[in-house]
């Protein structure tokens, strides 16, 4: 079964120490991996808390990213 989680709850996520998205309607606890991004930790930090999909989408990730 998959755990249903409101935006309202991704909305309290919305910091560098508890960070969390929404890409494509799937939620990504970012919080460990942030040290690690690429494109700096910042760039996570800006859409910590919501919908990140457009975000993720604009930057065009490699297949592996996805």
């Amino acid at each position: 079964m998959v755990k249903q989680i409101s935006l309202a709850e991704v909305k309290e996520h919305n910091k560098a120490s508890d960070l969390w998205v929404v890409i494509e309607n799937k939620v990504y606890d970012l919080t460990k991996f942030r040290d690690e991004h690429p494109g700096g930790e910042e760039v996570l930090i800006e859409v910590a808390g919501r919908d990140a999909t457009k975000d993720f989408d604009e930057v065009g990730h490699s297949q592996d990213a996805k």
